[in-house]
């Protein structure tokens, strides 16, 4: 009876979200991540540790993917594309992090890469079969190109080499887009199997970790770094605007991704 009325609660609050205009719909979601951030900046002291938590949760999604890939022997719904796009922004960022820090988000990253290429091998050779080409339409160089450019025009001003701050540009623009080719063969195919559905609201929740900390970062600076804007030191409001972008990318998905789980049902449908 309890738990009826609960699902029933649930159905009410989505039916009326689902009345509203897309403004308020991302009013709401605004409000509600400054709300989710605030709790976060007074509940964890160390910062930094958001990071941490963020490529821990990615990974745990990479392990999802590896469950259905072992267990269900099919990769359907999987975005190859995404994946490689993935791979590459993970190995760039492993050869920055060898170089310039050498620590735990080192040892996350060549996990997590290792992980990336297993899924792409899977998909490429063993279960070539049930990967859906026609639905995979986003094409690499759509993500990787914009984001080379937008390395060599704006990147980090530090002690490393000219190269290595490039490349770690590269992999901050590349990380905040590499989601979408995922997300357009979903589109594609408009209805989501739950393994592929879980892996990308653990995305979702990982990019939200990451943009927490910028922000929580702008916050106790008293918007210092903001200000560095008009000194001509474009870094960090740019690498904060790609966080806060691949977090929205992914804030309507992780809305239908709740709503679905919330009633109960296994598959995920996306909207028209």
């Amino acid at each position: 009876m309890g738990k009826r009325r609960g699902v029933s609660a649930v159905n009410v609050v989505f039916g009326w979200l689902r009345q509203q205009s897309n403004k308020v719909k991302i009013a709401l979601g605004i409000i509600i991540s400054l709300i989710l951030v605030v709790l976060l900046k007074f509940t964890v002291r160390n910062h930094n540790h958001f990071f941490i938590a963020s490529e821990l949760i990615h990974a745990a999604g990479i392990l999802i993917l590896i469950y259905k890939l072992t267990r269900q022997k099919t990769c359907s719904g999987l975005s190859l594309k995404s994946q490689e796009v993935t791979a590459i922004f993970l190995a760039v960022r492993l050869i920055c992090s060898i170089n310039m820090e050498g620590d735990i988000h080192t040892v996350l990253d060549f996990a997590t890469l290792v992980s990336t290429l297993w899924v792409i091998y899977m998909i490429r050779y063993k279960l070539k079969a049930s990967y859906i080409k026609s639905l995979d339409t986003c094409y690499n160089y759509y993500v990787l190109v914009p984001s080379a450019i937008l390395a060599l025009i704006i990147n980090p001003s530090t002690s490393y080499s000219y190269f290595h701050r490039i490349l770690w540009a590269f992999c901050v623009y590349t990380e905040s887009v590499s989601v979408l080719p995922q997300l357009r063969l979903m589109q594609n195919a408009q209805i989501i199997e739950p393994f592929t559905a879980h892996y990308v609201f653990a995305l979702g929740i990982a990019r939200f970790l990451a943009c927490a900390h910028w922000i929580i970062q702008v916050v106790e600076t008293r918007g210092h770094y903001l200000w560095l804007l008009g000194a001509g030191y474009f870094w960090f409001p740019v690498a904060l605007l790609a966080e806060i972008v691949q977090t929205f990318i992914l804030a309507d998905f992780c809305y239908y991704y709740v709503k679905s789980v919330m009633e109960g049902q296994l598959v995920l449908k996306m909207p028209v």
